[in-house]
């Protein structure tokens, strides 16, 4: 069992208002709604600082939950959460962001089972392999570097592991990103670990690479990283992102 968290603040830096601009007729934050529901998670709340978003999540038919306007990430915002509902510690909780409109269902379920499986991390999180020289040194298609035994070692928008040989004057090569891994915004949390993480401020490292796991990583908390289990769609971080996901419902995908 399992609850989805959606933090889907208004004032986003590169897109503002993004959630609730439209894609197919309807917000993005209705899609991303959608996909919570269909997960199979006993509940579903969207956490917001903005009387709009509150309204759009309330009319897609989702619990919505006032939250602070100065909360710094996320995690931090699916924290109060956490608390005003006053949910047990035990209690798995996944982090859906607001601007995932094609995430597919089946991820959720496959992260919240991951963390269940996995008792000694504290975050459980997904990736898949970098396909193109393209996407591993673009800076908004995050790599992770997992260890043998699935623990994150560290997540950059850098393009890691680096191929110091097959990385010829300073580009990637051909085949030098083979065995990298994209990590996907998809985070699983048992409160207990979420307040604790909640409960100190933003890390030199989390600001500079503006990732708030990080801010886990740097205060020895254990991810644990697994394959995903399909490819998820493509996710909202420009206004050239938006165009291709409009594009995409427009022919009918």
């Amino acid at each position: 069992m399992f609850r989805v968290v959606i933090p889907a603040r208004y004032g986003s830096a590169r897109l503002p208002g993004k959630v609730l601009l439209p894609i197919g007729g309807r917000p993005m934050l209705h899609w991303v709604c959608e996909r919570a529901v269909a997960s199979g998670a006993t509940q579903v709340v969207v956490a917001t600082d903005d009387e709009r978003v509150r309204a759009s999540a309330l009319q897609a038919g989702v619990t919505c939950l006032m939250t602070a306007a100065t909360h710094q990430s996320g995690t931090d915002r699916i924290a109060e959460v956490a608390r005003a509902l006053n949910w047990g510690a035990a209690e798995i909780i996944v982090n859906l962001q607001g601007d995932e409109p094609q995430m597919p269902p089946g991820l959720l379920a496959q992260v919240a089972r991951l963390l269940e499986a996995h008792a000694d991390a504290d975050i459980a999180t997904l990736a898949v392999p970098v396909a193109s020289a393209e996407e591993f040194v673009d800076p908004n298609a995050v790599k992770v570097v997992v260890a043998e035994d699935g623990r994150a070692l560290l997540f950059s928008r850098a393009p890691i592991p680096w191929d110091r040989d097959g990385a010829r004057e300073g580009a990637p090569g051909a085949d030098s990103f083979r065995g990298a891994l994209r990590h996907i915004g998809l985070y699983a949390y048992r409160v207990r670990s979420l307040l604790r993480l909640a409960q100190w401020p933003p890390a030199a490292l989390e600001q500079r690479e503006k990732l708030e796991q990080l801010r886990a990583l740097v205060r020895g908390m254990q991810i644990t990283v697994a394959l995903a289990s399909e490819r998820p769609g493509l996710d909202v971080n420009t206004a050239a992102d938006l165009e291709r996901i409009r594009r995409l419902h427009e022919g009918g995908t």
